[in-house]
């Protein structure tokens, strides 16, 4: 059971994947629901912090670099476009915008990207965590739901 538990808590940590896959990966290892939907929260969010601290500086330090340097400016420069775009439509919702955004289980909108989003944005640490938390949350829940069948019965009776 040890060794299902940390499968789906490495799953949960693997870019673009994420808690999107482990979830289903979980219900169909029949662990149950709860622990399992915590593993994959945890294992989701460990890097986060690691993610927000060190990804900006690595791509700043990456940028004059022979073989890096135009993917890293490329990245910094098309975070930063967006990012002010952003900014500009979000204004004040940027936090609720930054959890929809890891909360719309999709490829490359979990908490990787979100994150990464958020250190280009500089958003404090402290709502950023919260956002992408939060975000994950969601992600979970609405893949538990498509997991167990909810949607496919629900567009079945409609």
């Amino acid at each position: 059971m040890l060794k299902k538990y940390l499968f789906v808590f490495f799953v949960s940590m693997v870019p673009l994947i994420e808690l999107r896959a482990a979830v289903p990966i979980a219900i169909g290892m029949n662990l149950p629901v709860i622990p399992s939907y915590v593993v994959c929260i945890l294992g989701n969010m460990l890097p986060v912090p690691i993610i927000f601290l060190f990804a900006r500086k690595v791509l700043e330090w990456g940028t004059d670099k022979p073989i890096i340097g135009k993917f890293f400016t490329f990245c910094l420069e098309k975070g930063h476009k967006g990012g002010e775009k952003l900014k500009q439509k979000a204004g004040r919702g940027l936090f609720v915008a930054l959890l929809l955004f890891v909360g719309i289980p999709l490829p490359g909108t979990g908490a990787w990207t979100g994150t990464l989003a958020a250190s280009l944005l500089d958003m404090d640490f402290k709502s950023s965590v919260f956002a992408v938390l939060f975000g994950v949350i969601l992600a979970g829940i609405l893949m538990g739901l498509a997991s167990a069948g909810v949607f496919g019965a629900f567009g079945a009776v409609f």
